[in-house]
């Protein structure tokens, strides 16, 4: 089963790929959840899909925060739950498609073991296609991937790499911050490795751009 995703604690970039290019000016659709929604608070529906097409992964989008724990919140249920299949955009970062970096995590894996959504990340390969899609409006952001790498559960708790997966703003708690390179960065995050002690030992971190 999978652990839960990594501490927020208080930086490198990702490697940018030569044919990315300057975020496009950013949109106006509107918030994705009530500002004065804690983050405390449990998952909340958003207007999002999460797709990406060499894998065959085409998911729903929740919302989540922090656990009491001070984990990024990876909602579980019972066998067969649709929570599963769900991808969960961590809403004290940044938003997809905006100027800064927007997390986004998913199981590797069911109770049963089954694979899950965010079970072949591995097999993404540097400039490989992500869309995050706005439902109520049909629009797509595109997203390349830069690269694929695999951390330690104690190399992801290091405030760099933190920096690296979620953004300065919220490693450091001051909420979301635009990106120094002024661009519109996605990451991707699940469990890997082997389970020690009744969690996986590693996760699996995909770092894409937005291009147009």
């Amino acid at each position: 089963m999978p652990s839960p995703f990594p501490v927020l604690l208080p930086s490198e970039q990702p490697t940018i790929q030569p044919k990315v290019q300057p975020t496009p000016t950013v949109f106006a659709l509107g918030p994705l959840i009530d500002s004065d929604l804690d983050l405390r608070a449990g998952p909340v529906d958003l207007p999002l899909e999460l797709q990406i097409p060499s894998l065959e992964v085409i998911a729903p989008v929740a919302g989540v925060g922090l656990t009491s724990e001070n984990l990024m919140d990876g909602p579980k249920g019972p066998i067969d739950d649709p929570i599963w299949h769900t991808a969960f955009w961590y809403r004290g970062g940044g938003v997809p498609g905006e100027v800064g970096t927007a997390t986004i995590a998913g199981h590797v894996n069911d109770p049963l073991g089954r694979p899950e959504i965010f079970a072949r990340l591995e097999e993404l390969r540097p400039g490989d296609l992500i869309i995050i899609r706005y439902t109520t409006s049909n629009i797509d952001i595109r997203f390349h991937v830069d690269q694929v790498k695999v951390y330690s559960i104690q190399e992801s708790s290091d405030p760099a790499v933190l920096t690296q997966i979620f953004g300065a703003g919220p490693v450091a708690g001051t909420g979301p911050q635009p990106s120094p390179d002024g661009l519109s960065h996605l990451t991707l995050i699940t469990c890997a490795g082997d389970i020690v002690d009744g969690r996986f030992d590693r996760h699996r971190v995909v770092f894409a751009t937005r291009s147009e």
